[in-house]
């Protein structure tokens, strides 16, 4: 990680908060599902809390975001209570979509979680859809797309970025880069070694930042939104990180190098991510509060999800048109 001190202490103690709970919620999802308490597709996000905690640290509640299937911390970073996103995993009535959409289908407009995509690629031209009614009702909300590195190589992509360009939308193209799209490397399927260097083809900055390193985010981030809000267009950002699990839940990872692995996941440790944010001025007891408040926060969560209610299968009928259907 760098030396850069331009974080406040403000922001590092978010950046911390965000990226312990979507570690902790990671690990105890998964717990969940290893011992048969929990039963649903999951795709790990073990290895991107720092992008998703630095990079919605820049937003507002009211700016836009659409995520992906490997979403959890976009949607947690983003603000969703983590009681109602607990909720949706387990199905249960209480949560974002009434059970109904489960874990790759997370939308929570009160916190500008708009769409939570399955379709790689198919969320890129939907945020600027959100970016453009932005543009036209003369508010000050920027939308974010945030997608994998394999989604670079769909055509909604292209299409998306040069319509973005064409029409300056206040969108930010997010690319976590984590080196697997799948079970394909970056360099066997993508003909550039940056996401970023494909922006220069659309006219717009390509910024590619540390993932793993919480101010090279933020302030890419924060750069982007300003430019955005300034009327001066997208930007494609590329942070890269690793993704430090199999694409899905269960899956062999036996075909990443073990040495390759490991260095990357010192790299990605909370400890040193902890470590980082004392140097900010943030102490050792503060610190420890916001582990306990989010350790308690998650079992409370969890409860809430487990205690609750599934759907009413009738409820299959409803949240499909604008003005509800008489059965």
């Amino acid at each position: 990680m760098t030396t850069i001190n331009s974080l406040s202490s403000e922001t590092a103690r978010t950046i911390y908060r965000k990226a312990y709970l979507i570690n902790r919620t990671d690990e105890r999802f998964r717990a969940m599902l290893t011992n048969g308490e929990l039963a649903v597709a999951y795709y790990p996000v073990r290895g991107h809390e720092v992008i998703a905690a630095a990079a919605m640290a820049a937003l507002e509640t009211e700016d836009y975001l659409v995520t992906t299937y490997r979403g959890l911390h976009d949607a947690l970073a983003k603000g969703i209570p983590s009681r109602l996103l607990w909720a949706e995993f387990a199905g249960k009535r209480t949560g974002t979509c009434k059970g109904k959409g489960g874990p790759m289908h997370i939308t929570h407009p009160e916190t500008g979680v708009m769409v939570t995509t399955g379709i790689v690629g198919s969320g890129i031209p939907i945020a600027n859809g959100l970016a453009m009614s932005s543009q036209i009702r003369g508010e000050n909300r920027v939308a974010v797309a945030s997608f994998g590195d394999g989604a670079s190589n769909i055509g909604a992509f292209h299409e998306a970025l040069n319509m973005a360009s064409v029409w300056k939308l206040p969108v930010i193209f997010l690319c976590q880069n984590n080196q697997y799209a799948e079970h394909t490397t970056l360099a066997a399927g993508t003909s550039v070694s940056s996401i970023a260097e494909r922006a220069a083809g659309y006219g717009m900055p390509g910024v590619s930042c540390d993932g793993l390193d919480p101010a090279s985010v933020y302030e890419a981030m924060s750069e982007a939104v300003n430019r955005a809000r300034a009327g001066d267009g997208p930007t494609l950002l590329e942070a890269r990180t690793f993704r430090l699990l199999g694409h899905i839940f269960g899956a062999d990872y036996s075909y990443v190098p073990k040495e390759e692995l490991k260095a990357a996941e010192e790299r990605a440790s909370m400890a040193k991510l902890r470590q980082w944010i004392s140097e900010r001025q943030v102490s050792e007891a503060d610190l420890t509060q916001i582990e306990r408040e989010v350790d308690a926060e998650i079992d409370e969560a969890v409860a809430f999800a487990l205690e609750s209610e599934p759907p009413d299968p009738d409820e299959i009928r409803f949240d499909i048109y604008e003005t509800e259907q008489a059965a």
